[in-house]
């Protein structure tokens, strides 16, 4: 983890479950003595999540529909954490965030952690609405501004308006092509788990446009640089997480095509999961130092 991140040392079940007193049954003593919780139940899942931004992050209000993909905060605040020394600038940058979800978690750590501001994006209508209602409970409507994606094939085309100006873009794309690949993951994974079930649960849960994109994540993430190139001064430094490491050679390749004059990739890992963070910028030497965020 970012050595910035607060979750680096586990959890702190004490701390959690004075914060959020729904959480404590849950809570036990695996066989090797470990405090711990059952990480294959969502319910469990969630209550945990929202403890942590409770307690380490003041964030009181944090209520969306079971049904929607629940971030795993130490993972999220860790790619804010990343973006920050990628601006290197002590200052509070306005911020992209693509596919924001129900749970609007990327603009309420950017918020709290760096004092940032964001405009967020979706294609799900009931999603915005939710996630406005924890902007607004939250106090931070005047910080985070929301809008709505009508096109489903489009990422920033639709969004980006010709007087934005952003530091930085960030995104979580949907790793999956369809329901029944996300199912067949779902299905490895408990059985890694030694949780396996004839209905597949997702411990973190999600919806269809959060889970899944036409093509799957290959197919999103090159979309996202093509439309990128057509808003090369709107932003310094797009970003995204990218899952799969065999799409960074044709990431790469694609990106020098389009005119990117800087790629830079950020390795992250959180336990056994290794994932990385690719930042491109169409801005030149001289664009760059004229930049005004």
């Amino acid at each position: 983890m970012h050595k910035n991140n607060k979750h680096q040392k586990g959890y702190d079940f004490i701390r959690l479950t004075q914060a959020l007193p729904e959480l404590k049954p849950f809570v036990f003593k695996n066989d090797y003595g470990t405090t711990t919780v059952d990480f294959a139940n969502p319910e469990v899942v969630k209550l945990l999540n929202k403890a942590l931004l409770k307690t380490h992050y003041k964030i009181d209000y944090w209520k969306f529909p079971d049904e929607h993909l629940c971030p795993p905060i130490p993972g999220r605040v860790d790619y804010i954490h990343h973006l920050k020394d990628l601006l290197n600038l002590d200052i509070s940058a306005k911020v992209l965030d693509i596919g924001t979800g129900a749970t609007c978690i990327f603009p309420l750590l950017g918020c709290k952690v760096y004092n940032w501001q964001f405009v967020a994006t979706d294609v799900d209508v009931l999603a915005l609405k939710n996630a406005q209602t924890i902007i607004d409970k939250n106090s931070l409507s005047a910080t985070v501004e929301l809008r709505f994606q009508p096109n489903k094939s489009n990422i920033l085309k639709g969004i980006i308006k010709s007087a934005d100006s952003f530091a930085m873009s960030m995104c979580n794309p949907p790793f999956y092509k369809n329901e029944q690949d996300a199912i067949d993951s779902t299905t490895r994974k408990l059985k890694g788990l030694k949780k396996e079930s004839k209905i597949p649960v997702r411990n973190f849960s999600g919806t269809a446009s959060e889970l899944w994109y036409e093509g799957g994540e290959k197919a999103f993430l090159h979309n996202y640089l093509y439309e990128s190139s057509l808003f090369k001064t709107n932003c310094f430094w797009y970003t995204s997480l990218v899952s799969n490491k065999d799409l960074m050679k044709s990431m790469q390749k694609s990106l020098k095509k389009l005119g990117a004059t800087q790629v830079k990739v950020i390795n992250m890992q959180q336990g056994n999961k290794i994932s990385r963070v690719v930042a491109w910028t169409f801005l030149t030497i001289e664009q760059q130092k004229d930049w005004l965020f």
